[in-house]
């Protein structure tokens, strides 16, 4: 009963905190952050201690797996590289040099477990970086942000079991190279599988209450595998969601989408909201731990403070060269799409018969899809080097990723899976603690002010142009057409539809419902569900080349579920 009611209070506070958050414009999880600290420092709170498992097993996999069902696929792919290097690279070189300064500022640790240490306050956090969408600055930032604050967990966790390894005598770089080697392997073939699996069982069952319950157990069918053999379960349930957000369109129905997108922000807020305030609340403890074990606060709140400049230092070095290679490359962009220009029409003009082709067969239809292939790939290179040369990189969007860096819930659970035993382990545990309270609060509540320093503020929230959901719209009109003129178009019964329905559907193929339609027959109705569903096939191919971003793609999809729904809201009106 005492559980359950703490329950009940807690997400009380969460869902009021985040509603007044906005309404005062600050980040609810900092605010959250706040309330915490300030319960903790109340003579009456007995402090808390929460088992790392709990958030490691518990709240990580569905909160990483929620953020990667929304993450734009063909951004995450076309900075992929940039990404990488700062879900891997950067951790390591941040580990390492603070591992260094543990060693030579706490007498006796050890570089081994200097370096855990680094390990456990060097990789920035899924959940810190929702405070940045908020911001509405450039999208290709946000999802540079998310995609490192996804994948940065493996490196970091892989690196902490080393560095304890090393501790125990049992260090060996070979063997360091092939676990992290064997943390990601495992966990995308692992987190591939379950979301496949996960679209396929789920496009199959139309109970709504059971495909519900299916897909909350996701991340934890990704993560516990994984784990069990050796890999990194978050990666997994991220994987995972990847894949599932990008079947979604094809596999799920407009309900399930509609569906899936409301439980899961409420899961999100939920789980977010309670890990900041765990954050707050876990201050008592920590600081009682370490002043039983040292003489005072100072000597944990400066190697806190010195940790957190030294990894804003080492960022800003990363990203400063990540920057100017992102320049370099530019220069080149233009020569690149200047080739794929010629090299798309010269495809175009074999299309049509005007020049042979430089490979030619004997077997016509291999020759056809050799060449649909190449203008396929032609397309999608043309449209990634049209969004780098659309969205540049310049300082100002370097110190916006430097500075919303921010340190998190898995800083505090990596914490607590250090060994009992541990020499210093208050301290140690105090040191991560301060870095992610000091990172959410001081980077937090002050990057509002950056962006608008920096001018940036709004530059990204219009995340669709006009022009692009004019064309978007257009080619799905014309996949419309097509069906409505298809020959083999039937009603759902397999009968004919009724002379002069099709031609009163014609004009009317985009537009909304209106009372108009409500009075149409049921032929109508039909008609045009078969339309959107044409519509939806159509989107689901512009989807693969990178024609369109993300952003108009889920925006003309959810304007597509959202007429499907209400078409069959109709429909079984009709019926009744």
């Amino acid at each position: 009963m005492e559980i359950l009611l703490i329950a009940v209070i807690a997400i009380i506070t969460i869902a009021i905190t985040t509603a007044l958050g906005q309404k005062l414009g600050v980040a609810g999880p900092l605010l959250l952050v706040g309330v915490g600290l300030a319960i903790a420092l109340m003579p009456f709170f007995p402090g808390i201690v929460v088992d790392p498992e709990w958030i490691l097993v518990g709240v990580l996999p569905p909160l990483l797996y929620s953020s990667a069902v929304s993450l734009p696929a063909i951004e995450f792919r076309r900075d992929f590289r940039p990404i990488a290097g700062l879900s891997v690279l950067l951790v390591v070189i941040s580990a390492v040099i603070l591992g260094l300064f543990f060693a030579w500022a706490i007498p006796g640790l050890g570089l081994a477990m200097g370096i855990a240490l680094g390990a456990i306050v060097s990789p920035t956090d899924a959940v810190a970086t929702s405070i940045v969408k908020k911001l509405g600055i450039s999208p290709r930032v946000v999802t540079m942000l998310e995609g490192e604050s996804l994948l940065n967990d493996a490196t970091s966790l892989v690196l902490l079991r080393t560095a304890l390894a090393a501790v125990a005598g049992g260090f060996s770089f070979g063997f360091a190279i092939g676990s992290f080697v064997w943390a990601v392997l495992s966990a995308l073939i692992v987190g591939a599988l379950v979301g496949f699996i996960n679209l396929r069982v789920r496009g199959w069952l139309a109970h709504s209450a059971a495909n519900t319950a299916l897909s909350f157990m996701v991340p934890f069918a990704a993560y516990l595998p994984t784990e069990a053999l050796g890999g990194s379960g978050l990666v997994a349930a991220v994987v995972a969601g990847i894949i599932t957000g990008q079947g979604a369109a094809k596999w799920f129905t407009p309900d399930q989408r509609l569906s899936d997108a409301l439980n899961w922000r409420t899961v999100e807020l939920v789980l977010e909201g309670g890990v900041f305030l765990l954050i707050g609340l876990d201050l008592k403890e920590v600081v009682r731990s370490n002043l039983e074990e040292n003489d005072g606060l100072w000597h944990g709140t400066w190697l806190a403070l010195s940790a957190l400049g030294i990894v804003l230092a080492v960022r800003a070095g990363y990203v400063a060269i990540l920057i100017w290679q992102q320049g370099r490359r530019a220069k080149r962009w233009q020569d690149r799409h200047s080739r794929l220009t010629e090299f798309g029409a010269h495809l175009d003009r074999v299309a049509s018969g005007e020049t042979p082709p430089r490979r030619s067969t004997d077997d016509p239809i291999r020759q056809e899809r050799r060449l649909t292939f190449l203008r396929r790939r032609v397309t999608s290179a043309a449209a990634d080097l049209d969004y780098y040369r659309a969205t540049p990189l310049g300082w100002k969007h370097g110190s916006v990723i430097v500075w919303a860096g921010m340190r998190g819930v898995v800083t505090l659970a990596a914490a607590q899976t250090l060994p009992s035993d541990a020499d210093h382990r208050a301290l140690l545990i105090f040191v991560a603690f301060l870095v992610a309270v000091g990172s959410l609060l001081l980077q937090g509540l002050s990057l509002p002010a950056v962006v608008r320093m920096l001018k940036m503020e709004g530059s990204g929230a219009i995340a669709v142009s006009r022009e692009e959901q004019v064309r978007l719209d257009d080619e799905l009109r014309r996949a419309a057409v097509v069906a409505l003129n298809s020959p083999t178009l039937l009603r759902t019964n397999g009968s004919e539809y009724s002379p002069g329905v099709i031609e009163r559907a014609g004009s009317r193929i985009t537009e909304p419902p209106d009372d108009e339609a409500t009075a149409i027959a049921r032929e109508l109705l039909e008609l045009r569900v078969q339309l959107i569903e044409a519509m939806r096939t159509r989107l689901n191919a512009v989807s693969t080349d990178g024609t369109f971003s993300t952003a108009a793609l889920r925006h003309a999809l959810a304007e597509l579920d959202a007429d499907q729904l209400s078409l069959e809201l109709r429909i079984y009106d009709e019926n009744e």
